[in-house]
């Protein structure tokens, strides 16, 4: 530290003397902290010795944006906007007090705005500041910037981790990026690299589902994508991987409800991504989650935030709340008598920047003056933010062209990559006598809640322009040249469908030759009062909601072959449709042009080949149900039900046949080996596809109990009807280590196990031992 002291008096020093000799000169030269041709630490010194304590702790300051605010002022009331989630409000300030405070500097970063030229506006203010230090502007961009209209809305995470293809969702992210800074975003709240156990919570959408390794791989290639490696430039934002942690598995399956978990489990499953990620991404900012962890809440979890992510894990980047959640720590969780002593503990445990409202400016000044905060304390969480401006290159232009905003949005590469992300997503789930694909038909139906609007976008998604989407019924329609569509609308409410639609519905299926009926959830975030799934929407039961149910079965009692597209952000306890449909696609939450990729597949025009990122439930009793359980999970069977899941993890059909005929790899080696392991697979169909070939790990026998079976790789691999492959994998010695109860990382040498196959279920996979010694 006092060498970072001394940096900063050099900087000042320099600064001081080169100022002296530009006023003998004449010459008017910018301070050292605006030069772009001065190395950032030395601009970052420069500025952090010019800056007094309150302009030290604006930085640390995050409001909502200028038209939120006045939107939520029109529309929303005070007690929905004092307890909600969705909209700012400052009761007793009005935006154009946010506005002053912006031009004296004390407002460093602001969220949801939505607009290139409030954006603009926003940054002209800075400019007039003392310092003029730019904004750093976030939004909660979590596939594609959702939130501003006209962007290109990609499939949700729940369905990019369905492709299991990290490079096209490392593009997808990579053009997000560029949305966002055309429309004067730097920096997106996501990835959410939680893992999702519990399908009564609302957020599964969001993630990329129950698997450590599957969601290691989606986290690296989200962060890599938005952050780049072209900083300094227009092209990259800053990403943020959260939520540290474990709200995933809260105590009753809500958001924010609490956590209670041992260290090896936590260490193993639910921090093996953050770990991950950071240490190979480098993402350069991270939000703790909303709940507690162990009677600690996440936001004040010094263990956490500083022992964990920043010492043990290299985590160099700041730390950002979420919405409210360092007043949650007094009003929700009760650890703290005031918001001020929340704060103070905040702080302490390394969260850098406060989301949102004026209250915090003051009492962590108060804090810092009684000696409660040290001045250190505060230059180390304002200088990580000063950096990340540095590097995004704001100082230098912190404004957007507009004319350039709409040329940058939805173009033809950004629509072709969510198109590709939807068609590898989309999982066949079962084809009873190849129902699919459509071939003969002459007259369709098509029906559902989920068939002609733009719930299929999912969460985290406004309004966006008639001409930017495609519904599964004009997807359909425009497949089937020369074949009859017809079409009922029920109503897209899933809370108040139409029932004489839907018994018109089922009348005119008795002439059709197949039925589509699109059904499931709606997550999307414009119907905020009547959505069903996303953000603070749980539930304690996972069937179809509503009148779903009555409309399929009156739709199977006709007698015509039925196509149930489930279209949710979460998995749904479908049982009746497993057993009565005559073929069932998990669509999840497919994007601007689901509609689409969903009638492709339908008609064959492109193959199946998505695969569940999360198992299926047969029931919300089975919760939680995943497929990395321990040995004893299912020891004693439930008397009234099956104990397997509807459909596993990793379970997708195709229209054509995998065969897998061996696993190639040495009996023995020792732990400083690297293991290359073979896998031959044939398309033994009759169409080209593609395949997710899956390998699995067992560890035999350990003094700790391990889980049956854990994901240790995947490749997506093409196969024409008649090809064999072999895939190779080398798998490195931390697939054979594990962190024991006391959250010591351990090996055991011994007996272990590889499987490989289309999915995690037994039937589906090859096995052969190996022996791993030190």
């Amino acid at each position: 530290m006092k060498t970072r002291r001394k940096g900063l008096l050099v900087s000042l020093l320099l600064s001081t003397l080169m100022s002296i000799s530009q006023s003998l000169s004449g010459q008017v030269v910018p301070p050292l902290y605006l030069r772009p041709d001065i190395p950032i630490e030395e601009r970052l010194n420069d500025l952090m010795g010019r800056m007094n304590l309150e302009q030290k702790i604006a930085q640390m300051c995050q409001y909502v944006g200028l038209e939120h605010m006045r939107d939520a002022e029109k529309n929303i009331s005070e007690e929905e906007l004092l307890h909600g989630h969705a909209r700012g409000f400052y009761k007793g300030l009005h935006s154009e007090g946010v506005e002053r405070m912006v031009k004296k500097g004390e407002i460093g970063s602001f969220l949801h705005v939505l607009d290139v030229n409030e954006a603009n506006h926003l940054q002209q203010l800075a400019a007039q500041s003392p310092l003029k230090i730019p904004l750093l502007i976030g939004i909660d961009a979590i596939h594609g910037n959702g939130l501003v209209r006209g962007s290109t809305i990609y499939p949700s995470p729940i369905t990019m981790a369905s492709s299991f293809a990290p490079a096209l969702v490392q593009e997808s992210y990579r053009q997000t990026a560029k949305e966002m800074r055309a429309t004067g975003s730097h920096w997106a709240f996501s990835p959410n690299i939680e893992i999702a156990r519990d399908p009564r919570w609302g957020r599964v959408g969001e993630t990329y589902g129950e698997d450590p390794y599957l969601v290691t791989q989606m986290g690296i290639a989200a962060v890599t994508g938005l952050q780049g490696t072209l900083w300094h430039t227009s092209e990259s934002v800053l990403a943020c991987v959260k939520h540290l942690v474990a709200g995933g598995i809260g105590n009753n399956g809500t958001n924010a409800s609490p956590v209670e978990l041992g260290e090896g489990e936590l260490r193993n499953v639910f921090l093996e991504p953050f770990k991950r990620v950071i240490q190979q991404a480098q993402p350069y900012t991270l939000m703790p989650a909303h709940n507690e962890l162990n009677g600690m809440p996440c936001h004040v979890n010094s263990w956490l935030i500083n022992d964990i992510i920043r010492n043990e894990y290299g985590f160099e980047g700041f730390v950002v709340s979420d919405w409210m959640d360092m007043e949650a720590v007094s009003t929700k969780h009760r650890l703290a008598e005031d918001l001020k002593e929340a704060f103070r503990l905040g702080i302490e445990a390394g969260v850098d920047m406060h989301m949102h409202g004026p209250i915090f400016m003051d009492e962590v000044k108060s804090l810092v003056q009684e000696g409660k905060i040290t001045t250190v304390r505060i230059d180390s969480a304002c200088a990580k933010i000063l950096r990340a401006k540095f590097k995004l290159g704001l100082f230098e232009n912190p404004y957007v062209d507009p004319n350039t905003t709409q040329d940058a949005l939805f173009t033809n590469v950004h629509q072709q990559t969510s198109l590709e992300i939807a068609r590898k997503g989309i999982v066949l789930l079962h084809n009873q006598s190849n129902v699919l694909p459509l071939t003969t038909q002459k007259r369709i139906l098509v029906v559902g809640p989920n068939s002609n609007n733009q719930a299929m976008m999912g969460d985290w998604v406004f309004d966006q322009p008639q001409d930017q989407f495609t519904t599964l019924l004009a997807g359909i329609r425009n497949q089937a040249a020369g074949i009859a569509v017809d079409y009922v609308d029920v109503g897209w409410n899933l809370r108040a469908l139409d029932a004489d639609s839907i018994a018109k519905a089922i009348q005119l299926a008795s002439k059709a030759d197949i039925v589509i009926a699109a059904v499931g959830e709606d997550s999307f975030r414009q119907h905020w009062k009547e959505k069903t799934g996303g953000e603070n929407r749980d539930r304690m039961d996972i069937s179809l909601w509503g009148m779903q149910q009555d409309l399929l079965e009156g739709l199977k009692s006709t007698g015509t072959p039925l196509v149930a597209v489930l279209i949710n952000g979460r998995p749904l306890a479908t049982p009746w449709i497993a057993e009565q449909a005559d073929a069932a696609i998990e669509a999840w939450e497919p994007g601007s042009h689901g509609g689409r990729a969903i009638a492709e597949i339908l008609f064959g025009k492109v193959n199946p080949s998505g695969k569940l990122p999360m198992s299926i439930p047969r029931h919300g009793g089975q919760i939680p149900i995943y497929y990395n359980h321990k040995p004893s999970q299912f020891a004693h069977a439930f008397i009234d039900g099956p104990k397997d899941p509807l459909y596993p993890f990793g379970h997708g059909l195709s229209y054509t046949n995998f065969k897998y005929h061996r696993i190639e790899c040495a009996s023995h080696i020792t732990l400083q080996d690297s293991l290359k392991v073979a896998i031959e697979v044939e398309n033994s169909g009759q169409m080209d596809g593609e395949d997710v070939v899956q390998l699995y790990i067992r560890d035999d026998y350990a003094k700790t109990t391990r889980p049956v079976k854990s994901l240790c790789g995947f490749q997506r691999i093409a196969l024409k009807k008649g090809e064999k492959k072999t895939v190779y994998f080398t798998l490195h010695n931390e697939v054979f280590h594990y962190y024991d109860g006391r959250g010591q990382y351990t090996f055991e040498p011994g007996s272990f196990t590889l499987m490989a196959g289309g999915s995690s279920a037994q039937k589906d996979l090859l096995h052969r031992k190996l022996m791993v010694s030190h």
